[in-house]
């Protein structure tokens, strides 16, 4: 399995090389500087929420509602500044907000046993409906120049390297180090690839549900901050769009098994490139966005597929009903 995990990750990456190098020579500019920045630049907020969707998907779950916890309380956190409020105060209302909506997420997936794939849906479809009904005056919140002492976030560049890149990057030195060093890492590890087996050891399993979920809902408030910085705004409705068949695209494509208990950082970072270079390839050709959703649903079929391949459903996958 190991050799088989290292096989499959060597593919996409070697994808990745084909399809880059492929652009690189038919595309004009698609190769220069400029555009390479833009292009990581572009796919960084994706990235970041990925190794939120990853961390649940390798405890053996699934999030859609990442979306929703990116817009919802980043955007609370903008309107509220614009009304008047502190800038200490809204971000504590944003961060609770976002840390009831992940506790309540991985309650009702740990200890209701509601299915992740529908307790998801109905709470993103949930928290975005709040948003719009109570939050947000308009649908695109404006940044206001209170919060400019954040907006290094989004803004500006680091030795020549985009600041959303730069977040990117830090936030999967963090995950990684969760991931492979911490305890609670290597216990999401072993219950996405037994949950029998890790409750049966003694593991808290329920309580790790619940940190997954609350961890994705914070990485979503984060990616939402970054992009609120560099776009001077936040698209409440963005959680209407396609963005997160995009973040499952750089999940599933990167490497990581819906199965459980495979995967990590390197295999997100591999599907953002991936994913990255797609997207603006297909932007450079002037694909109509219609055609661009096609393609990327052809490939996300394509990924599950081969995924499902790699990485068969066990025995006690088919038991937990977990997606």
């Amino acid at each position: 399995m190991k050799r088989m995990r290292i096989s499959q990750q060597t593919i996409v990456f070697a994808l990745f090389l084909l399809l880059f190098g492929g652009f690189a020579m038919l595309l004009p500019g698609f190769a220069q500087v400029d555009n390479l920045l833009t292009l990581v630049q572009n796919v960084a907020i994706l990235g970041i929420l990925g190794l939120g969707m990853a961390t649940v998907v390798i405890g053996r779950g699934i999030d859609i509602s990442m979306i929703a916890a990116l817009a919802v309380p980043s955007g609370l956190l903008l309107q509220l500044v614009q009304n008047g409020h502190s800038l200490p105060s809204a971000c504590l209302i944003a961060l609770a907000l976002s840390l009831v909506f992940g506790a309540v997420n991985g309650w009702l997936i740990a200890y209701a046993e509601v299915p992740s794939l529908f307790t998801t849906l109905a709470s993103g479809l949930f928290l975005a409906g709040l948003g719009q009904a109570f939050f947000f005056q308009l649908e695109v919140v404006q940044w206001p120049a209170a919060l400019d002492s954040l907006a290094w976030l989004g803004r500006g560049t680091l030795a020549g390297v985009p600041m959303p890149v730069v977040m990117f990057g830090l936030s999967a030195a963090a995950m990684a180090f969760f991931l492979r060093r911490m305890r609670a890492g290597a216990f999401i590890y072993a219950m996405g690839d037994n949950p029998n087996a890790a409750r049966a050891t003694g593991l808290p399993t329920r309580p790790m549900v619940v940190l997954e979920y609350v961890l994705a809902a914070l990485i979503g408030v984060f990616a939402g901050m970054v992009m609120a910085a560099s776009v001077s705004s936040m698209p409440t409705r963005i959680f209407n769009s396609t963005m997160i068949y995009d973040v499952v695209l750089v999940v599933v494509l990167g490497g990581i098994g819906l199965a459980g208990g495979r995967g990590g950082v390197l295999n997100v970072v591999i599907g953002t490139l991936l994913i990255g270079t797609l997207l603006n390839g297909m932007t450079i050709l002037d694909l109509s966005y219609s055609l661009q959703n096609i393609i990327k649903g052809v490939v996300l079929l394509a990924a599950i597929l081969i995924d499902s391949f790699l990485n068969p459903r066990n025995e006690e996958t088919a038991q937990q009903g977990d997606i």
